[in-house]
């Protein structure tokens, strides 16, 4: 599994008490503002919001506020005008990110997000620089003791899904973007709503980091992720177990 996937588990697990709410009812309110701009109100008609909805309500957002955030999106009442953006760049070792942004001024985000580079020893490049080296799939992710390995297993693969990984945190079940509804559908019954759900980068090439690397990314991730406008970031660094002990242990 590469790094920042681990990563995310344990600062989940060590930060979920403080985890700052604000922050995460603001990016997701743009997501589903911006889906239901593009998409219409109707969930039922707009699998982009619908995702972004059941995403929030997994989240535990307020829904007077998911529901601002739609009539937002429709032209109910005046907003910013957001737009996606995909930046890609080189961090410390080498290691590729992908940062996935949703702005109203893409020059503020672009000099944010190359400075978040260049303090944390990273270049930001071209679109496209390291896209290449991941998969754009879709991800439905259920907590660990929803059932064990081997259910999660047989049901992931007879919904059409290419790749089941559990460990003790979680189910993280893995389908072409094409089958993503079929599959989260069929899992949603089965197993009840998922932990989290939607299209990822899935590195294809990993790359192995030291320490101090380690530590050099994390923090460029940390810097990105307490971003406003950035939505993801994904990185495809392979960190040891023993490194990433030792970086638990300081967090």
């Amino acid at each position: 599994m590469a790094g920042h996937s681990k990563w995310a588990n344990i600062k989940h697990r060590k930060g979920a008490q403080d985890a700052k709410r604000a922050k995460i009812f603001s990016k997701l309110g743009r997501e589903i503002t911006v889906a239901a701009k593009l998409g219409g109100e109707d969930p039922d008609m707009n699998p982009r919001l619908r995702l972004a909805v059941l995403t929030a309500r997994g989240q535990s957002m307020p829904k007077d506020a998911i529901e601002r955030a739609i009539q937002k999106g429709v032209g109910a009442s005046d907003g910013d005008n957001y737009e996606e953006i995909r930046y890609e760049g080189y961090g410390a070792g080498g290691v590729a990110i992908i940062v996935e942004a949703l702005s109203d001024n893409k020059n503020r985000t672009a000099a944010e997000v190359r400075s978040a580079f260049t303090k944390c020893n990273g270049n930001l490049g071209e679109t496209g620089c390291v896209s290449f080296m991941f998969d754009r799939m879709a991800e439905v992710v259920f907590p660990a003791d929803i059932a064990n390995a081997d259910d999660v297993f047989e049901a992931a693969l007879e919904a059409g899904a290419s790749n089941v990984e559990s460990s003790e945190e979680c189910h993280e079940i893995h389908c072409s973007v094409e089958d993503f509804a079929t599959v989260r559908d069929e899992l949603e019954k089965r197993f009840g709503d998922p932990e989290r759900q939607g299209l990822i980068w899935q590195p294809n090439i990993t790359t192995d980091v030291n320490e101090d690397q380690a530590n050099s990314i994390m923090k460029l991730i940390d810097i990105l992720e307490d971003n406003d406008d950035v939505q993801k970031v994904t990185a495809n660094f392979e960190i040891s177990d023993e490194i990433m002990e030792k970086l638990a242990a300081t967090e």
